[in-house]
């Protein structure tokens, strides 16, 4: 790393001593190697950890509503507590026909569970026939963004190519409160 360079004892006076100039040089090399490496280090993980963006396409503005089979369709509530209540086609056929459920974000029996199996049922029906499930995603005022962000989550994880984001009505909300609390 450094170096000190002493230069020989030359005296003409045997017992006079002279003081000895000692030159110092420093070696910078294996600091410069040092720094490099940091440099690659920090450029290396700085372009591994970039954020990500999911795609949100909205649809335009339009007074016509687009007809979805009602086999096809599945609609997500998500509420507070990290609830998620969800039924099958439409909201009165699902309450007379018990389609419908309350779970949670679990790995295992959770939401993504839920729309595998939804996708599994439309593959039965017709080989591929899962890209025509619709995810319908209506969250509630007591739900936090979160809640929202774990429901798209698992529309990433499970390939679901057709969601929209919806606006909750009042009885769907009310029914969705009252089943979760086990009214």
């Amino acid at each position: 790393m450094s170096e000190i360079n002493i230069p020989g004892a030359t005296g003409d006076k045997p017992g006079v001593r002279r003081s000895k100039k000692l030159s110092t040089r420093v070696d910078l090399t294996p600091m410069v190697d040092l720094g490099f490496l940091l440099i690659t280090f920090f450029i290396f993980t700085t372009t591994i950890s970039d954020p990500r963006v999911t795609d949100l396409i909205m649809p335009k503005d339009s007074k016509d509503s687009t007809n979805v089979g009602l086999s096809n369709a599945l609609t997500v509530i998500p509420l507070k507590e990290d609830k998620v209540f969800y039924y099958h086609g439409e909201l009165t056929d699902a309450l007379k026909g018990s389609c419908y459920g309350i779970t949670n974000y679990s790995i295992r029996e959770g939401l993504g569970e839920i729309v595998r199996k939804k996708q599994a049922a439309l593959d039965r029906v017709k080989p591929g026939n899962r890209k025509e499930l619709l995810l319908m995603i209506k969250p509630t005022p007591e739900s936090n963004y979160q809640n929202l962000i774990n429901v798209l989550d698992e529309v990433m994880i499970n390939g679901v190519k057709r969601y929209a984001i919806m606006d909750i009505t009042s009885y769907e909300q009310e029914v969705a409160v009252n089943k979760s609390s086990g009214k």
